[in-house]
């Protein structure tokens, strides 16, 4: 079965804190900020599959099939996040989420259509 976005957030946010944990800014690493990290999706907006990944008050909209910023920016955090977009999975498992997110949008489009 496919992650959700909250599995995926959470793989985002573990990775960021291991990254820090070990770097030389370990002491001024504050993992609360990732609290409020999310990643979504909108289809509707854009029909090339992406992922929006919103950390505090920074978004940065990824293209997932070359895995390149397409807009936004997440400061110091965009590093971590490329290097998490390359690791083994996570490209597949937002590509899955992809498509059901497709399918929802265009299922609801439907439902809306017939009820007028």
């Amino acid at each position: 079965m496919a992650k959700s976005f909250n599995d995926m957030a959470s793989s985002l946010r573990d990775f960021i804190a291991d990254i820090n944990s070990d770097a030389h800014n370990s002491r001024s690493f504050k993992p609360r900020q990732y609290n409020n990290l999310k990643i979504s999706m909108n289809p509707d907006a854009d029909t090339t599959p992406h992922v929006i990944i919103s950390i505090a008050i920074s978004e940065a909209k990824y293209n997932l099939n070359t895995l390149e910023k397409v807009n936004g920016s997440l400061g110091p955090d965009e590093r971590a996040v490329q290097r998490w977009l390359g690791r083994s999975g996570v490209t597949e498992g937002l590509k899955e989420l992809w498509k059901f997110t497709q399918e929802n949008n265009s299922r609801s489009k439907n439902e809306r259509k017939e009820e007028e």
